[in-house]
């Protein structure tokens, strides 16, 4: 037996007065108990018990050392009735990292989560650069595009449609473009990726021999919710996801060109660190979101390609 085992046989046989005793309790033979308390003495290089052919007694040194076994015993008790504890039910503070944009998806449902998970503390960092999850202790992050880290596990959200928009003010004196090379003398404005500094392609559809469409570009900005802005603004088109544009669009502020050119849906994804024992606050997380976030498969893979905010 380890020496740990060692400990717990010899505050058995000193609770109980014996090997046989302590080993009833403990699942083992009296001579494997008596083995295990001998190993013990020989390591500490001091003898516990008194022995003789009827009875065993504690020497001076074994009371003393009973006295701080039995106490580190009771708190190894208490540590894993805690932990057993907290594995049960979701508690204590879940750091979540999030695109700027999702807010739009994730804020109307999070109420719900604080009603079902009360003990549960959200630390929620919007911000559309890539993050370490591991090395920046983030439990949970939401992100869309490529995922290529074996240390992260993945499921997949609910798509989001990329869309070019316009404000109808904008229109009537630009006109409306009907196909992706109407495009030429119109007013752009472009995303730029925070983490690469790379402009965010319009995502249309070209026929093979198709000239390519031009733009003239009048402003770029690196937020999503500011390039919304300034679309609304009438500055010229933008592009940005459905539901960010989702109310504008109701309250007639913006309206969508060139929908049939327009390529198909992207893809959020929950991401989080593979681990055998996944903590119940982040198993809750992402069951929710899933659930809530009308996920098109619940299926939890290992990711293989490198998150990024948009593709």
């Amino acid at each position: 037996m380890d020496q740990f085992g060692g400990l717990t046989a010899f505050v058995k046989t000193a609770d109980l007065g014996s090997f046989a005793a302590a080993g009833r309790v403990l699942g083992l033979s009296a001579s494997a108990v008596g083995k295990a308390v001998t190993n013990l003495e020989q390591q500490l290089g001091a003898r516990l018990f008194q022995r003789s052919t009827r009875s065993i007694r504690l020497t001076e040194e074994g009371k003393l050392f009973h006295e701080r076994c039995r106490r580190v015993l009771d708190d190894l008790e208490d540590a894993q009735a805690s932990l057993a504890e907290a594995v049960a039910a979701p508690r204590g503070r879940l750091r979540v990292s999030v695109p700027l944009v999702s807010y739009h998806l994730l804020l109307p449902v999070l109420p719900d989560f604080v009603r079902l998970y009360p003990e549960v503390e959200l630390d929620l960092d919007f911000n559309d650069r890539i993050v370490d999850l591991i090395e920046e202790g983030v439990d949970v992050a939401i992100r869309s595009g490529n995922l290529p880290d074996s240390r992260l596990m993945v499921r997949a959200l609910r798509p989001f449609q990329l869309l070019l928009c316009a404000a109808p003010s904008y229109l009537e004196e630009h006109g409306f473009p009907e196909c992706p090379r109407d495009l030429d003398g119109h007013l752009g404005l472009r995303f730029r990726f925070p983490n690469s500094g790379k402009i965010q392609p319009w995502p249309l559809s070209m026929s093979a021999g198709q000239p390519a469409w031009r733009v003239k570009t009048v402003l770029t900005c690196n937020n999503m919710e500011a390039l919304r802005g300034a679309t609304i603004s009438g500055l010229g088109i933008g592009c940005m996801p459905d539901f960010l544009a989702r109310g504008a669009l109701a309250e007639g502020r913006l309206r969508t060109v060139l929908d049939e050119h327009i390529d198909g849906p992207a893809q959020f994804h929950l991401l989080w660190p593979s681990n055998r024992h996944l903590s119940p606050k982040v198993r809750v997380l992402v069951d929710f979101l899933s659930a809530r976030l009308f996920a098109e498969r619940c299926e939890s893979l290992p990711s293989t390609e490198v998150a990024r905010v948009f593709p």
